[in-house]
């Protein structure tokens, strides 16, 4: 199966990606930027994890009702019960929902610890987050969590990865560089829809010959 690729941006990106087939995200503390898109079964609803409100994620839910979103990350292992009690009433709203794991606590545990029809998220490692929880301990389908995209394709040689949301390439867009498949460059061309476009395809082409394992429902 293909993977779902997510971007949680402006409209003007959000648009352009959508052309790629790529599928339209946003925080739940910013639904403006999606109310001309079909949200309801496709989107991707992410949260405001630093200032995490669980009410109005809820409230964002039931009212988007999106394709997956995404609990409040698990950084301490104490809060995991009251997590899962959250994922439970978000899971009436979307479709699927990740748990994050991040306490290292949680290593070679996962299947003990979270009920199997969760999928999970990976943060991928950035100068702004990521998770000490071992590769080996995700045993399931995997929603990865923002960072570059050639290192999201990376993991998918050790994950089996379910979906992705990816932004990076629009912040480098501002400054004219592009994706070209392995790295960032300055685009031949210029301009910000170019790189925009431009850095699309070739992650599409990343991830063009990549199936996730089957084992998930996805209809």
């Amino acid at each position: 199966m293909k993977i779902f690729k997510f971007i949680a941006h402006s409209k003007t990106a959000i648009n352009i990606a959508k052309n790629h087939g790529w599928l339209p995200g946003a925080r739940y503390t910013n639904l403006r930027d999606i109310k001309t898109f079909d949200f309801e079964g496709q989107g991707f609803l992410d949260i405001d994890w630093k200032n995490y409100n669980f009410s109005r994620h809820l409230e964002a839910a039931a009212f988007k009702k999106p394709k997956l979103t995404i609990a409040r990350d698990v950084e301490c292992i104490s809060k995991l019960d009251q997590i899962l009690m959250e994922a439970e009433q978000l899971a009436m709203y979307s479709e699927y929902v990740a748990i994050v794991p991040k306490d290292p606590l949680m290593n070679d545990r996962i299947s003990e610890l979270i009920p199997p029809n969760f999928i999970l998220g990976y943060s991928v490692p950035t100068r702004y987050g990521g998770t000490t929880v071992s590769l080996e301990s995700f045993d399931r389908p995997v929603h990865l969590l923002g960072g570059r995209p050639d290192v999201q394709r990376k993991l998918a040689k050790r994950l089996n990865v379910f979906s992705l949301d990816c932004n990076r390439f629009t912040y480098d867009a501002c400054f004219g560089d592009y994706f070209d498949g392995e790295t960032f460059r300055p685009h031949p061309e210029g301009g910000y829809e170019n790189c925009l476009n431009d850095s699309l395809r070739k992650i599409n082409e990343l991830w063009s010959d990549y199936e996730m394992d089957t084992g998930i429902k996805t209809d």
